[in-house]
């Protein structure tokens, strides 16, 4: 870094070696923190000048543009949309649509995320790229979440990406930051004597120092106060007040044409002269106000720094902001920029006007259709301030509370409700303010409360709209479900279905008839609602559709009951695709937790673990909890107990689905570790419930039979006799004709699950049948079920159980070398994951839009894994052992 930039060695060499590493092809990112005027923008411009052999583009964030989404990340692309077309289709699509270049589908955030790593990636593919956002603190929120995606994920990429913020950004926590901290005295004083004409008394330039903190620009503002004596107060006001003082003494022309420039944030001088010209301006209020060097007057309009802006806007009266805004309206063409035209119209209004909130109303419904939601959400706000009639106010905050619970701005969305039932009556309303509340409850994991909101809901909207309310009872269902709470009742509630009807109407009826009719006399419902639903052809737009359709919460409920676990993967696998494809990140984060429940059912333990860690990454980017269920039956496998503090806290939340998934996981752990007492225990704390009244009873017969509980063993195959027929099933009832005493219940059970990609339980199936074997004395019959149990025992990532199965073998006689897992040839759960996709013939490009990974990533990766696995090529890794 240049010795020019005094007292700045130590930061100029953090930047230096980032940009060294960016261009070996180590993508960097940087926060550099301060407060206003410390010289976060010099160290910027100093990172510009040292680019030597990179591209550079700049975006910086303005106060008054912070409303209008992808703003900043528009200005730091714009460079490379000529680049568009050689995006994959959804990625082009996604951020055309965000910015307003074409008409699509909603794009979500992590979609124009993917697109712009890919966008910035091609770009560096040629040329080294830095990517410099000054004043971050005041992006709009679409542009922090795309770049805080983007930061998160140059790994491979030859770009650095710096950022200067104020204050926080939520989006941006996390990432490597450094905070650039006043000049020293002497720097400080060497600062001052440059910029001071002329003697000054020495007791006064002491104070000007130590008042200014070694804050550069207050050592070049605060001089100008020495007449006036220093007032006291936080450094930031007294800078901007330095600002107002050289802007009072101007002509009045000049400070409304400083003031059309601080409200028209694009700093457009076409716009700016223009509107000069509406004013009626004198010949040149220009010429006083460069004078200042406050501004410059260009191609683009630039205040000398943020802090000249906000001092020229908050400084001036209302009635000079309104006749400016007015102004800028007016000469902001309709057609071509409708949304900015409607800002300023309502900038420029104090009392209602239903034609200016029309206008805002429809400048939130392009913000939405282009992924804004909270921008949309704020445009309807201020739409709903400026409503005269009080109804269709009440309507535009309730529009605004849904965009806001989209959002996920939970806590915001709730404070809105409170205002919208502060509206006139009106029945429909107040049915969807209470859906909405029960959204809000099942997402916030409030499941208690949720569940009679959404029932009390699907009574209400009946008579307005019955296929509403026929989803919002089955949405009511799943909270009661996963709340725990008595289900019979409200099942009997359930809205009149459709003529003929469809895949909802049938998982409802199914639902239904299980909760209220039992297991038997409700199986022919189930088969037709899962014909049903594998039938559906659903995509991306259909994202609120698939916690009943495929997750966890209805459709793979039914599959789960009907012991078919094809299916059940199946579904997890397409909630997963199809959520990914939406770039709906909290969906995917239960289809996640789905899938790697029946990955780690399959004996696929790293799978589980790529997907438990995406969950993980997804939250850390999204700021939303982990779903986290899978966690406990993988550590339910891998032997450890997390079940005990994940229950009790689920009982004390209103979790009871959690808390039952808790009891079973710990029945499966003290199995494992040969507990079996404890194990019974928790079986029998699992209430009556879909889907883990049939899991658990397995569990509940092994421990049983080893703790001489005979009766709960008959019991628990009385129960299964109610059970269809399939592979599962049909193992775990010859498994429970084993444990009451009958052989060939174990031979049986191997049989069956050897048809099934059940691999856990195939695994169990020979460990049981061992040890009877070795029990009754059959020693060497023993060892080749024993010796077979350990190696997939160990494979699935089931020690525990592993260990019980070394222990009987032993008992035989076995002397072999006991084996330890050895997972994937040490790839990463991530290299796992990449590795499948690429046997399985997905290309890279695909392979990171699976991950939300640029494809120079997953080659590098993928170079890493061929190593590890010792092959050269994708065909070899078709025949890699991992």
């Amino acid at each position: 870094m240049s010795d020019d930039l005094l007292g700045r060695r130590t930061e100029g060499e953090q930047l230096d070696r980032l940009l060294t590493q960016a261009r070996s092809g180590a993508g960097q990112v940087l926060v550099l923190r301060g407060e206003a005027g410390i010289g976060k923008t010099a160290l910027l411009d100093h990172v510009s000048a040292r680019a030597a052999g990179f591209r550079v583009t700049r975006a910086a964030g303005v106060e008054a543009e912070s409303a209008f989404p992808y703003a900043g990340l528009h200005q730091l692309c714009v460079p490379f949309l000529d680049r568009l077309d050689k995006l994959p289709a959804p990625q082009r699509e996604a951020l055309g649509t965000a910015f307003g270049m074409a008409a699509g589908p909603r794009p979500t955030r992590f979609m124009v995320g993917l697109a712009v790593l890919t966008l910035l990636a091609e770009v560096a593919d040629e040329q080294p790229l830095v990517c410099l956002v000054d004043d971050a603190q005041w992006l709009d929120s679409m542009s922090s979440a795309v770049l805080g995606f983007v930061a998160r994920r140059l790994l491979a990429e030859r770009i650095a990406l710096v950022f200067v913020l104020r204050e926080g950004n939520d989006y941006l926590d996390g990432l490597p930051e450094l905070f650039v901290r006043g000049l020293d005295d002497a720097d400080a004083r060497a600062l001052l004597e440059s910029v001071i004409k002329g003697p000054v008394d020495g007791r006064v330039r002491d104070r000007i120092v130590a008042e200014a903190r070694g804050n550069p620009l207050a050592l070049l503002e605060l001089p100008r106060e020495v007449a006036d004596g220093l007032d006291p107060g936080p450094l930031t006001s007294r800078i901007e007040q330095s600002f107002v003082r050289q802007i009072e003494p101007l002509p009045l022309d000049t400070r409304l044409l400083l003031l059309t420039a601080a409200a028209e944030p694009l700093g457009d001088a076409t716009l700016l002269w223009r509107a000069a010209g509406l004013l009626g301006l004198g010949a040149d209020p220009a010429a006083a106000a460069v004078g200042t060097g406050l501004i410059e007057f260009g191609a683009r309009v630039q205040f000398r720094h943020p802090l000249v802006r906000s001092a020229v806007y908050r400084s001036a009266s209302t009635v000079d902001r309104q006749r400016v805004h007015r102004a800028l309206a007016d000469v902001t063409d309709a057609a071509i920029d409708p949304d900015r035209r409607a800002w300023h119209r309502a900038q420029a209004t104090t009392s209602p006007d239903e034609e200016v909130a029309g206008d805002l109303e429809n400048t939130a419904s392009r913000a939405q259709a282009r992924g804004g939601l909270l921008a949309a959400a704020a445009f309807l706000e201020q739409a709903a301030v400026l409503t005269p009639e009080p109804g269709r106010r009440a309507d535009r905050e309730l529009a605004a509370a849904r965009a806001k619970r989209d959002a996920g701005a939970l806590d915001a969305s709730l404070r809105l409700l409170s205002a919208v039932e502060a509206g006139p009556p009106d029945e429909r309303r107040s049915a969807e303010i209470e859906h909405l509340r029960g959204h809000i409850a099942f997402d916030q994991r409030r499941v208690a409360e949720a569940a009679p909101l959404l029932f009390s809901a699907a009574r209400r909207l009946t008579s307005f709209d019955p296929d509403l309310a026929r989803e919002t009872h089955l949405e009511a269902l799943s909270a009661a479900i996963w709340a725990g709470s008595p289900l019979a009742d409200a099942a009997r509630t359930a809205p009149p279905e459709r003529t003929p009807p469809c895949a909802l109407d049938l998982v409802l009826r199914a639902l239904t008839s299980r909760i209220t009719d039992g297991y038997a006399a409700s199986v022919p419902h189930m088969t037709r609602a899962l014909d049903e639903v594998r039938a559906v052809k659903v995509g991306a737009e259909d994202i609120s559709r698939l916690p009943w359709l495929f997750g966890n919460r209805a459709g793979g409920i039914i599959a789960s009951e009907m012991w078919d676990f094809e299916t059940r993967r199946a579904f997890a696998q397409q909630q997963v695709r199809l959520a990914r494809d939406a770039g709906a990140l909290v969906q995917l984060q239960f289809a996640l937790n789905f899938l790697a429940d029946n990955e780690l059912l399959a004996g696929e333990p790293a799978a589980a673990q790529a997907l438990i860690e995406e969950d993980q990454r997804i939250s850390e980017v999204t700021g939303t909890p982990p779903v986290s269920y899978a966690v406990l039956l993988q550590a339910a496998f891998r032997g450890e107990d997390l079940a005990s503090s994940v229950g009790a806290q689920a009982l004390a939340d209103g979790q009871g689905r959690l808390a039952t998934i808790a009891d079973w996981t710990s029945s499966i752990l003290h199995n494992g570790l040969g507990r079996h007492d404890l194990a019974r225990d928790a079986a029998l704390r699992v209430p009556d419930s879909l889907v883990y009244t049939c899991l658990v009873t397995s569990e509940l017969a092994e421990a049983a039979s080893r703790t001489g509980d005979a009766a709960l063993v008959a019991q628990a195959l009385e129960r299964s006799a109610a059970w269809v027929d399939t592979g599962w099933s049909l193992g775990i009832k010859a498994r429970l004709r084993g444990l009451n005493g009958d052989a060939a219940g174990f031979r049986e059970s191997i049989d069956h699950f050897a048809g099934t990609g059940l691999r856990t339980e195939l695994a169990r199936a020979h460990l049981l049948y061992g040890e009877w074997l070795r029990r009754e004395g059959q020693r060497v019959d023993a060892r080749d079920h024993l010796r077979t149990a350990h190696e997939m025992l160990t494979a699935c990532g089931m020690p525990t159980f592993a260990d019980r199965a070394w222990r009987e073998l032993q008992a035989t006689g076995e002397t072999a070398r006991k084996r330890t897992a050895e997972p994937t040839d040490e790839l990463t759960a991530q290299e796992y994951q990449i590795a499948r996709l690429a046997r399985e013939g997905y290309s890279n490009p695909e392979i990171g839009t699976r991950l939300f990974i640029s494809p120079r990533t997953v080659e590098w990766h993928l170079r890493k894994v061929f190593g590890k696995l010792g092959v050269t090529s994708r065909r070899q890794l078709r025949d890699a052992a991992f």
